[in-house]
This record gives structure tokens, C-alpha cells and sequence, in this order.
């Protein structure tokens, strides 16, 4: 073995790269081999509309483009790159029982792998796949076999967005007087963590306030007592009220289980800067097209019409919140009218690349089935004066190659904390229902 050569050698499976077409450099120092039956699956995907289409694209471009500098077979080097990539044939299948199926390109990933340990026995050999049975299937083998998390982070270990601090009554006083709480760096707060200051020998005698980095200290939240007919019911939906009325907070993210508000706050939040403020020139809301469960195929009609069912959750809760205030100027029975104005849009997210959107109140909800590269396309399509929100269940994914460490919103909540223009709120406490808070709790 050439002492150039390098010590681990990675087998990527067809999920990886649907998942991310980048994924090939994410492998500092190790040879990179390709299975001819990988690049026949991803040859299916590559007229996908999706974002499985876009990476299978992007990744056979990349791939021709090697082509053009050497044989795939031998390896070949990308540039700035510390090993080879190589494109492998499937290699020997007898290394597997009689009882495979041949004919699954799963199966024959596998072989490769192990044929490469037989080839490098003193190399490791990795086969990353997202693909559970695959892995159980290389373990028995004896193949290592890892899942691909780029930047994962684990769920239980994410930012809150608030904390609870001690305080003395004195000080607490203070800041009910002064309306200000300056703080030192031993306090460790990020910008705009939101705090719960609570008197050391009394408990219930606390305050709640946002840490300003421009301040330098706590200053009180600003909360409206009524917005559309909405108030906050505790402690975090006041804290998410605060984050998406202040208008030098550019993102905010609203991460909670059913029935904590999330989407409603947002919404009325929206209504109140866009309609009867006029800060913004359209309040702008989106999701993912992701069906719960067996979808139940193409749907009749023009692309309103297809939209209806996806776009449903959305029309109830602006319809829910019209009609929420009926002494409101804005009354029920205006959603359709405020759609056909232009003031308020409802749309997919399918067509948002390319886009540039400014002046306007962006909703991105159900966005924990988004993947961090569909987050950044969303978030980099944002103009001058334009508010981004993302909402959704880190523990409720639809998308079948994501999960709540790989979820494209919890790392956009790690990213952007400690960031001066974005904050983040983990809303725990349901209060759509007594019997929606027990079955999130006990089912």
C-alpha cells in the first residue's frame, strides 16, 4: 500500500448524497468510494422537481467533472482535497449469504464495503448510510456503520432561548424601577436570552426581561395586552410575543409541541405589523409539503385547489384569529378578501429559489421538515426589511431522511444563537386543550 494512501476508506450510500450533494467533502483525509449501484439510483432522482433532485444533480455534475481529470475507477483527486474520490463496480458478491437479494442496490453496497476490508485489511472502512436496516445489516458483518449527521445536534442539549436567574428582592426592585438590569460577563447570557429573574427567598416575587447586547444588561419585555384578540397565557408566549413584535429582531424561531401556540402567535403577530401598522408590506406564510402518513396521491384541480389541503392549518388559524376579535376593524370574513388585496399570501415553499423577498413578514411553518441547505435557500431569499419566522416540532418530522439531531430547524437554532439580530424560544407548555396538552404528554 502507497504510503500516500489513505487509512480510512468511506463508502457513501444513496441516501447521503440525496441528502446532501456536499456530503462527498465532508470526509477530511479519507478516500471516498462510490458504488456504481449509488450512482445508478441517484440516475432516478435526477429529474426530481425536490430538493432529492437538486442534490442528485449537483452531485452527478461534480462527478463528470472528475471524470474529465482522470479515471474514476483509479481515484482522482479534487481540487484542495487531501485523498482521492473513486467510483467502484460492484465487487465481489460471494463475500455475501445465498439468501441476499442481489438485486437490491443496498445489498450490493454492503459487498462493497466488505470487499474493500478484504482489499485494505489494514485500513478501516466506514459505509455511511441514513438507511437503519443497512447499518444493522453491515454491523453483522462486522462493517462499520455510521449514520450521516453533519453538524448534528442533539435535541435534548438545544438552546432554549430563556433561563432562570437568582436575584436579590433589592435587585429585583431595581429593575422594576429603572426598567434596566445591568449585567457582567460572568452571567454568560447570549443576545436576546430571555430571563426569568427570581427572588432567592420568595420564589413567586420574579420579573421576566430580554438580555440587549446593545444595552449591555436586561431590559423589560414589550407586550401587547391584546393582539387580535390573542394574549399571552404564560411565561413563554410572552417571551415569543416579545421576540416577534421587536422589530431589531430579524429571525425568530418557535420550537414547541402541539398545541403550545406557535403558529397562532405567529400569525397574529404578522396580522398586527402588517395590517394594522403597515411595517411590513405582506405577511408572507409558507411550509413544506410533507403528508402524515400514506399520502393519497395527486390532487384535482388548478394549483389553489391542490394547495387547499396543505394550506388548510394555515386558513384556520387566520380565520380563527379574524374572527377571534369582532370588534376588530378586521373582522371575520376578510381572509379571502386580504388574499385577493395581496396583503396576505399563502404559498408552498417549492418556488421560493430564486426569489428575493423584501418589506415582508415571512412564516415558515412545519419548517423541522426543511434540511439545513433548504433552511439557508429559505433564509438567504430574505430582502431588506423583511422578518423571517420558523416555526415547528423538532419531535413531529415527516421527512423521511431527517430526524430531530439532522433536522434543518434545530440547527438553525444552535447557528444563530448568540447572533444580535435573531432569538429563539422553546415553547413547553400547551394550552390549546386540557385533552391536546394530555395526549402530547402521555401518547
Amino acid at each position: 500500500m502507497s504510503t500516500t494512501e489513505a487509512k480510512l476508506k468511506v463508502v457513501l450510500d444513496t441516501n447521503v448524497i440525496l441528502f446532501d450533494a456536499q456530503a462527498i467533502f465532508k470526509f477530511d483525509g479519507a478516500d471516498i468510494y462510490i458504488p456504481v449501484s449509488v450512482i445508478e439510483e441517484i440516475d432516478r432522482f435526477k429529474r426530481d422537481t425536490g430538493e432529492n433532485g437538486r442534490n442528485a444533480r449537483q452531485f452527478s455534475r461534480f462527478i463528470d467533472e472528475l471524470r474529465g481529470q482522470g479515471k474514476l475507477l483509479e481515484g482522482v483527486k479534487p481540487a484542495n482535497a487531501k485523498s482521492k474520490m473513486f467510483v467502484m463496480t460492484d465487487r465481489d458478491t460471494s463475500v455475501l449469504p445465498v439468501d441476499f437479494d442481489l438485486q437490491k442496490a443496498d445489498n450490493r453496497i454492503l459487498a462493497s464495503a466488505l470487499s474493500l476490508k478484504k482489499q485494505f485489511p489494514d485500513c478501516q472502512v466506514d459505509l455511511i448510510s441514513k438507511d437503519i436496516n443497512l447499518r444493522i445489516k453491515a454491523d453483522i458483518y462486522n462493517v462499520v456503520a455510521r449514520d450521516y449527521e453533519p453538524d448534528n445536534v442533539n435535541i435534548d442539549e438545544m438552546y432554549d432561548g430563556y433561563r432562570e436567574l437568582e436575584l436579590t428582592p433589592a435587585e429585583i426592585d431595581k429593575f422594576y424601577t429603572e426598567r434596566f438590569f445591568q449585567v457582567d460577563e460572568s452571567f454568560r447570557l447570549v443576545p436576546n436570552e430571555y430571563i426569568v429573574m427570581r427572588n432567592k427567598s420568595n420564589p413567586s416575587h420574579s420579573a421576566l426581561g430580554r438580555f440587549s447586547q446593545n444595552e449591555g444588561g436586561m431590559v423589560p419585555l414589550k407586550i401587547h395586552d391584546n393582539i387580535w384578540g390573542i394574549h399571552p397565557r404564560n411565561m413563554e408566549q410572552s417571551f415569543a410575543f416579545d421576540a416577534l413584535l421587536n422589530p431589531d429582531i430579524q429571525l425568530v424561531s418557535l420550537v414547541g409541541k402541539a398545541g403550545t401556540g406557535k403558529t397562532l402567535l405567529a400569525l397574529a403577530a404578522g396580522l398586527l405589523l402588517t395590517l394594522d401598522e403597515s411595517k411590513f408590506q405582506r405577511l408572507l406564510v409558507s411550509r413544506p409539503i410533507f403528508p402524515m402518513g400514506k399520502d393519497i396521491g395527486y390532487l384535482p384541480g388548478d394549483i389553489n385547489e391542490k394547495l387547499n389541503p396543505w394550506m388548510q392549518p394555515i386558513f384556520d388559524n387566520v380565520d380563527f384569529l379574524m374572527g377571534a376579535d369582532t370588534s376588530h376593524k378586521k373582522a371575520a370574513g376578510r381572509t379571502q378578501e386580504l388574499m385577493n388585496q395581496g396583503l396576505l399570501n399563502i404559498e408552498p415553499l417549492t418556488y421560493i429559489r430564486g426569489r428575493s423577498i423584501p418589506h415582508q413578514y415571512l412564516i415558515v411553518d412545519e419548517s423541522q421538515n426543511l434540511t439545513p441547505h433548504e433552511l439557508k435557500t429559505i433564509i438567504t431569499r430574505a430582502g431588506q426589511g423583511t422578518k423571517v419566522i420558523l416555526t415547528g416540532d423538532c419531535y413531529q418530522i415527516d421527512n423521511p431522511y431527517l430526524d430531530s439531531s439532522t433536522s434543518g430547524l434545530t440547527y438553525c437554532v444552535e447557528r444563530f444563537k448568540g447572533v444580535s439580530i435573531a432569538a429563539h424560544v422553546t415553547l413547553r407548555k400547551g394550552e390549546r386543550s386540557q385533552l391536546a396538552e394530555l395526549a402530547s404528554n402521555v401518547l
